[in-house]
């Protein structure tokens, strides 16, 4: 990772993260989310992922569609 990309790594991380606790959702409650739109990965490897903050654009819209995320907030 490039240290420029750091800060939107960290932003990535955060989203998913935020949103995970204001849903009250667990790793394991996020796997059976995403196993429910077909998409499936255990909690293990979605701790690591979300942990690393270098995941598809296209993890990070499944994952918001598995937590039923309809609006994204951005800090300024």
């Amino acid at each position: 990772m490039q240290s420029e990309d750091a800060p939107w790594v960290e932003k990535a991380k955060r989203l998913v993260r935020t949103e995970m606790v204001r849903q009250g959702a667990t790793y394991e409650d996020l796997a059976n989310r995403l196993a429910a739109i077909g998409v499936t990965d255990n909690p293990p490897n979605l701790r690591n992922k979300v942990s690393r903050g270098t995941f598809t654009a296209a993890f990070l819209l499944q994952c918001m569609e598995a937590l039923g995320t309809r609006i994204l907030r951005f800090d300024p």
